[in-house]
């Protein structure tokens, strides 16, 4: 057992392991003799532990990217909220309309296309201060224009 212990990294677990391996050993009626017995018991038991950390190691992954994958599903809209962010989108691209060509392009690059604000300069053809500048204004220009005026807001309970 302190021959596993270490290689799966828990007592119990190893003991588990050395009673399979002897399960394995175990002499049966049509086996042939084995010339080197601990070498060969050492061998099973030796498997019988990477083989169990390898389980071990391939089902937290799985259960960690099972995790992963159930925190990034979006949780179910209700048609309220889904008709009030389809009439926040509506606003927002209003408000995109208000804007000059050059903020308003600035904006979509770095905000909606991921693109850097160097790469978003680069496109456009000026400083880059400038480009950082633009997608601000657009940014605070949308950000205004969709607050909702304090009349038609609920209030917190």
């Amino acid at each position: 057992m302190e021959y596993a212990t270490p290689i799966v990294g828990d007592r119990m677990r190893a003991e588990d392991v050395v009673q399979e391996a002897y399960m394995r050993f175990a002499p049966r009626p049509d086996d042939v003799r084995v010339e080197q017995p601990a070498a060969y018991l050492y061998r099973i038991v030796r498997n019988l532990a990477y083989d169990l950390r390898r389980r071990l190691s391939a089902d937290k992954r799985r259960d960690e990217a099972h995790l992963v994958l159930s925190e990034t599903l979006p949780p179910a809209v209700s048609p309220e909220e889904e008709a009030l962010q389809r009439d926040e989108l509506r606003r927002a691209e209003a408000a995109l309309a208000e804007l000059p060509d050059n903020v308003r392009r600035a904006f979509e690059m770095n905000r909606i296309g991921g693109y850097t604000l160097q790469e978003t300069a680069d496109h456009l053809g000026v400083p880059l201060s400038t480009a950082a500048r633009w997608a601000q204004t657009a940014l605070m220009h949308v950000a205004r224009r969709l607050q909702r005026p304090s009349s038609t807001q609920t209030p917190n309970r």
